[in-house]
C-alpha cells in the first residue's frame, strides 16, 4: 500500500467517481453542462460526504478548457492547478479560522476583480456557520447581485446556525449519509484497487462503525491496514477497532435469560477490559434488540432483511423464540433511551451497568398502571390491614340488574366467581353458572348487556373513581392463547383502533377524541358526555370497540364507560407514603435496594 493516506489518494476527480450524492451530481454536472450556474451554492450534511470534494469537482467543471462540459477533463492546465490547489480564480476559505468582518470585506474586494486565467471566479468557503454575524452580513448584498462569472459555494455541517437571510440567497443541497451498501461497495472496489484480499463481514464491520461517512470509514480502513496483514480479517477489524463480537451480545442474552446479575457485570467487565468503544457496544445491543424483535414477529420471514449471515440469522432467530415480544421491544427502547445517558454520564461505566441490569430485570418491573392492582391494603393502626371503606348503596335503574355473580365494590366491577367444579352447573343466561336451586332467576326484562350498577364515590376519597358503566356481558374469561398485538396500554390500543378503522374516519375520530387506561383485564373509557354517548347510544359503535379490545388484547376485555372527573389533589407528604407502601416500591426495594428520590403526581 502507499505511503499516502487513502483519503488523498482516492479522492474523486469527477462527478462519477463520488460515492453516493447520485440527486446532487446530476444536478450539478448539468448546470456544468448547460453552463446554468448560480450565484451561490449551499452544500450542508454530515461530515465526510462529500460537500468540499463536489465543490472542487464543481469548479474544475466549470472552469475546464472543455467547458462546457458535464465532466471536467483532469487534463488541461486549469483542471490541473485546481487539483493542486494553486489556481488563483479559485479561493478556498476556512470559515473557522477567517470568519471575521475583515476577511470578509477583503473578500468583497478581491470579488470586483474579474477571473484571470479561468471562466469563473469560484469561491470555497467551507465551515461556513462558523462566519461572524458581522461577515454573514457584509456578504448579503454581494450574494444577492454578484458580479458576472462569480460563484459561491458554502459547505457547512450545522445549516442552522447559517441566517436565513443567507439561506435565501443559495441553491440549498442537502447531502446525506451513504447507506450500508453504498459504503461496503465503496470500500470493497478502494481495496480491490490496493490489491488486498478482504473478508466481506470486516468490510461491512468497517462501513457499519463509519456511519454513514466516506472520510470516516476510509480513516478506519487506513487503521486497519497499518497492521500490514495480507489479508482484512473481521478479527483484526474488532481489535483495532474496539469493536464487541457476537461472542459477547450472545453472553449478554444468556444472562438476560438467566436474570444472573453476576454474569452480567462479569460480561461488561470484559468489555471494559479490552477497551471495547462503549458508544459503538450500544449501538450494536440496539441493533440486536431490533433483529431479535422483527425476527420474533416474523419468524424466517425477517432474515432476508437483516444484515446478518444465514449462519448467524439462525442463532439469532433460536434466541428470538427464547424471549417475550413485550420484553424485547421494551429492552429496545431502553438501550435507546439510555445511550445519551451512558455516553454523557461521569461515571459511564456505571451508568452502563446499571443499563444492563435494568435489562436483565426487565421481567420483574411492574408497569405503574399495574401500581393499584399490586399494592396492598392500607394499613391501619398497630399494623393492622384496615377494614376497606364500605360504599353507600344506590338503588339500581328500572329495568336494570346487576350481572350474576358482581356486587358493585367501591366503584369497580368484580367479575363473577367460578364455582367448584364438582357442582358447576349449566351455563345460565348470561354465559355465567347457573344459579343455586332457590335463587331469585334474574330478570327477563334485563338487556343482553346490562350495565353494571355502581355504588356512587365517595367524594372524600382522592383515589375514588367515577361512576362507570359496564357494557361487557359477565362470562368465564379464559386464559390467553394468543399474543396481545402490541403493549398492553390505552396509548397501544388507540394507535391499532385508528389503523384499523382507516376507512371509518368518524368512528376513527370518536375513538382518538377518548382517554382511558387498561388495567385488570379491563378497558376504563373516559371523556366528556357527548363523546361518551357515541358509543353509549350506538350499539354498532360500541361492538366495534368491543371487538378492536378483544383483538387487541387477545382476551375478553371489560368496557367501562365514566365521565372524565379530576381528582383531588394530594400533598407531597401523602405522596410519598402512599408509594412507599406500594407493591411496586417494595419489590424494588428489596431487590435492587431502591429508594424514592422524589414523587410527582400523574394528575
Amino acid at each position: 500500500m502507499s505511503s499516502q493516506s487513502l483519503t488523498a489518494k482516492y479522492r474523486p476527480q469527477r462527478f462519477s467517481e463520488v460515492a453516493g450524492q447520485e440527486a446532487v451530481k446530476t444536478i450539478l454536472s448539468r448546470a456544468s453542462a448547460e453552463d446554468k450556474v448560480a450565484a451561490a451554492y449551499l452544500f450542508s450534511g454530515t461530515r465526510g460526504v462529500g460537500k468540499t470534494t463536489l465543490a472542487r469537482v464543481l469548479a474544475k467543471a466549470l472552469n475546464c478548457l472543455k467547458a462546457p462540459t458535464p465532466e471536467p477533463c483532469n487534463e488541461c492546465a486549469q483542471c490541473r492547478q485546481i487539483t493542486a490547489g494553486v489556481s488563483p480564480d479559485v479561493v478556498e476559505i476556512d470559515a473557522a479560522t477567517h470568519g471575521n468582518v475583515e476577511e470578509a470585506r477583503r473578500l468583497k474586494e478581491d470579488i470586483g476583480y474579474a477571473p484571470l486565467q479561468s471562466r469563473y471566479k469560484v469561491f470555497i468557503i467551507d465551515e461556513a456557520h462558523m462566519l461572524s454575524k458581522a461577515a454573514f452580513n457584509a456578504l448579503l448584498k454581494t450574494l444577492e447581485e454578484p458580479p458576472g462569472r462569480v460563484t459561491f459555494i458554502l459547505a457547512t455541517t450545522e445549516p442552522h446556525k447559517i441566517l436565513p437571510t443567507i439561506v435565501s440567497r443559495c441553491q440549498h443541497y442537502v447531502f446525506k449519509r451513504l447507506l450500508q451498501p453504498e459504503l461496503e461497495a465503496h470500500l470493497g472496489a478502494l481495496l480491490d484497487r490496493e490489491g488486498i484480499a478482504f473478508e466481506p463481514p470486516a468490510v461491512s464491520l468497517i462501513a457499519r462503525r463509519g456511519a454513514g461517512s466516506v472520510r470516516d470509514s476510509m480513516s478506519l480502513l487506513a487503521q486497519v491496514l497499518a497492521m500490514g496483514r495480507e489479508t482484512l480479517r473481521e478479527q483484526d477489524v474488532r481489535d483495532v477497532l474496539g469493536l464487541a463480537g457476537q461472542d459477547v451480545f450472545l453472553a449478554l442474552m444468556q444472562a438476560f435469560k438467566d436474570q444472573d446479575c453476576l454474569e452480567v457485570s462479569s460480561v461488561l467487565r470484559s468489555v471494559l477490559d479490552r477497551g471495547l468503544d462503549i458508544g459503538f457496544f450500544l449501538r450494536e445491543l440496539a441493533a440486536c434488540w431490533r433483529d431479535m424483535f422483527l425476527l420474533n414477529q416474523a419468524g424466517e420471514k425477517a432474515l432476508s432483511t437483516l444484515e446478518l449471515t444465514e449462519e448467524e440469522g439462525r442463532q439469532w432467530l433460536a434466541w428470538a423464540q427464547l424471549f417475550d415480544a413485550r420484553h424485547i421491544h421494551a429492552c429496545w427502547q431502553m438501550t435507546l433511551e439510555g445511550q445519551r445517558r451512558v455516553m454523557t454520564s461521569l461515571e459511564p461505566a456505571m451508568s452502563l451497568e446499571l443499563l444492563l441490569l435494568n435489562l436483565a430485570y426487565v421481567p420483574r418491573l411492574l408497569s405503574l398502571e399495574a401500581l393499584e392492582a399490586r399494592s396492598a391494603p392500607a394499613q391501619g393502626p398497630g399494623g393492622q390491614n384496615a377494614a376497606p371503606r364500605p360504599a353507600p348503596s344506590r338503588p339500581a335503574p328500572h329495568g336494570v340488574q346487576p350481572p350474576f355473580g358482581a356486587q358493585p365494590q367501591g366503584g369497580r366491577y368484580i367479575p363473577p366467581t367460578r364455582p367448584d367444579a364438582q357442582a358447576a352447573p349449566r351455563p345460565g343466561p348470561y354465559g355465567a353458572p347457573g344459579q343455586a336451586q332457590g335463587a331469585v332467576p334474574p330478570r327477563p326484562s334485563a338487556p343482553a348487556s346490562p350495565a353494571a350498577v355502581h355504588a356512587p364515590a365517595d367524594p372524600e376519597d382522592p383515589d375514588a373513581e367515577p361512576d362507570a358503566e359496564d357494557f361487557e356481558q359477565p362470562r368465564e374469561i379464559p386464559a390467553v392463547t394468543a399474543k396481545p398485538l402490541g403493549p398492553a396500554t390505552w396509548k397501544g390500543f388507540v394507535a391499532h383502533a385508528r389503523h384499523e378503522l382507516r376507512e371509518n374516519a368518524p368512528l376513527k375520530v370518536a375513538v382518538s377524541q377518548l382517554s382511558g387506561i387498561y388495567e385488570d383485564g379491563g378497558l376504563h373509557v373516559e371523556g366528556n358526555d357527548f363523546q361518551l354517548r357515541q358509543f353509549k347510544d350506538n350499539r354498532q359503535n360500541l361492538a366495534a370497540l368491543q371487538a378492536l379490545a378483544d383483538a387487541y388484547f387477545a382476551r375478553p376485555v371489560r368496557i367501562r364507560f365514566g365521565a372524565a372527573a379530576p381528582r383531588a389533589q394530594l400533598s407531597q407528604k401523602e405522596l410519598r407514603t402512599r408509594a412507599e407502601n406500594s407493591a411496586l416500591f417494595q419489590e424494588a426495594r428489596e431487590t435492587m435496594g431502591a429508594y424514592i428520590i422524589d414523587v410527582r403526581s400523574k394528575a
